[in-house]
């Protein structure tokens, strides 16, 4: 149970200002957002209400089978890459001991202070498609990019991505019934010889992520994220 805690410890509620702007909010509402989160050995759940009444974007994470928490967005970030098209936005959701996890619609592409290890960075000259949006027919269903990660001298390693087309599911986002497109995402480690599947669940019309499990790296547990309301750029 203490590592379970100390786990959950790194996905509490963190509550950061988007940006200068949000300065001049009320700190009444910030002492609000904050007492709806709770550590313990049950999941942390907000109503469809308290969720829309929290001026920021927020998710749901859980790591491995630890109760899941509740974390709002840090900061947006606008990341150069060596493909120029799409944009690419990094959204920052940060814990209140520093722990960090970092998605590109939905793709975690960088963490930072887990106790497990972090990812360092993934590079790749091809976009990835789940940015480019797998629900199109003309979106690439492989994608091979290199990944770095610690703790160890884990650099440069190639990993290989194929994804699989599921279906139509209806899952629970925020109370709300939502159909999404579930896709699998089958990952290779050739050096390694290892191999592990991730879980996507878009919506239909955008190719959005509102759901996701992944590993950031081949030896760590896998990452549940489950978006609660979006970011507006």
């Amino acid at each position: 149970m203490r590592i379970h805690k100390n786990l959950l410890s790194l996905l509490i509620v963190s509550i950061v200002l988007i940006n200068t702007t949000a300065c001049s909010q009320r700190i009444s509402a910030l002492n609000d957002t904050l007492k709806l989160a709770f550590i313990g050995d049950e999941d942390t759940q907000l109503s469809t209400q308290q969720v829309n009444n929290i001026p920021y974007a927020s998710i749901y994470a859980r790591i491995d089978d630890i109760p899941q928490a509740f974390i709002v967005l840090a900061l947006a970030e606008p990341k150069f890459t060596l493909t120029s098209t799409p944009t690419v936005t990094e959204l920052k959701w940060l814990s209140a001991d520093k722990a960090m996890l970092v998605t590109v619609n939905g793709r975690l592409v960088r963490t930072n202070n887990l106790l497990t290890g972090d990812l360092v960075s993934v590079e790749s000259n091809k976009p990835d498609p789940i940015l480019l949006g797998l629900h199109l027919d003309s979106t690439p269903k492989t994608w091979t990019r290199t990944i770095d990660w610690q703790p160890g001298y884990h650099f440069g390693y190639s990993v290989t991505s194929h994804f699989n087309f599921v279906g139509l599911e209806n899952i629970l986002i925020n109370d709300i019934q939502t159909q999404a497109q579930h896709y699998t995402e089958v990952v290779s480690v050739e050096h390694l010889n290892i191999q592990y599947q991730n879980e996507f669940w878009l919506t239909p019309a955008t190719g959005n992520v509102i759901k996701s499990r992944q590993k950031i790296t081949p030896n760590q547990p896998f990452i549940e994220i489950t978006l609660l309301k979006p970011f507006a750029s």
